[in-house]
């Protein structure tokens, strides 16, 4: 009983259509930010020994999840966060920013770098030569590192959606199961498909590159981002199956 009187005040959007609205919108937005996260940990748990790589993914979205609701019981230092404490070149920049920054080039480092193995993978095989494969360890903490990122940008966005906190927790955790039920399906496929990896690691340059525009105070609509990611899926997705029709066909003549 005392339980149900303590949570009265934070869930008393359940009578409101509106507060409906803004939940479910948030949900859907907090999934497709999450596809950026998803694509990251998915290229990078694959260079895992075989038997590590659930774990890892677990593990990873897991953090994330945690971070995310850490990040919103401190959701009046985050806010803040998009306050600036100093300017040059003529923008304002805040540590929100900074961090998008750091993040950016992290990600643009850390994609040029897998495309670099990608096209070159005899040089990637003789620098392999002596040393181990990526530690769990060390892909967690990457995987912690752009978690970060992502959940401070997650968070401010939904505070820009709603001011119900709860609303908040619930599209959190909602859009991180779907994380965590979406992750080994695509981590599967972009192993099994080695042409999507290349896509994918365009997909993480070009994020990259917009966390870093963003930080340096060129807002690129999130829609624009997302509908060139779908374009490019879209021809993709034409390629493999012309390919495989192209194999069908070969394998009949045969």
């Amino acid at each position: 009983m005392q339980l149900v009187e303590f949570l009265a005040p934070h869930f008393h959007f359940v009578s409101d259509p509106t507060a409906w609205v803004a939940l479910l919108t948030l949900v859907v937005l907090e999934i497709v930010l999450g596809i950026d996260n998803l694509i990251f940990i998915s290229i990078l748990t694959n260079k895992l020994p075989e038997a590590q790589r659930a774990r890892a993914r677990r593990l990873g979205i897991s953090a994330a999840l945690i971070m995310r609701l850490i990040l919103l019981a401190t959701i009046s230092i985050i806010v803040q966060l998009t306050a600036p404490v100093f300017t040059a070149f003529g923008h304002g920049f805040s540590w929100r920013d900074l961090i998008l920054i750091a993040g950016g080039l992290f990600l643009v480092w850390k994609a040029t770098k897998e495309i670099h193995h990608t096209v070159d993978p005899q040089d990637h095989q003789d620098t392999m030569i002596g040393t181990l494969q990526m530690s769990l360890a060390g892909a967690i903490f990457q995987i912690l590192l752009l978690d970060l990122v992502f959940s401070i940008d997650s968070i401010i966005t939904a505070v820009g959606m709603t001011d119900e906190i709860a609303i908040m927790y619930i599209a959190v955790i909602v859009a991180v199961s779907v994380m965590m039920l979406a992750a080994t399906p695509l981590a599967n496929f972009i192993a099994r498909n080695p042409s999507i990896v290349m896509l994918a690691l365009g997909f993480l340059l070009m994020i990259g590159m917009t966390l870093i525009a963003d930080g340096m105070g060129y807002h690129v609509p999130k829609g624009y981002i997302y509908a060139a990611m779908g374009f490019s899926a879209l021809v993709e997705g034409l390629n493999m199956l012309a390919r495989r029709r192209k194999r069908q066909g070969s394998g009949e003549g045969h």
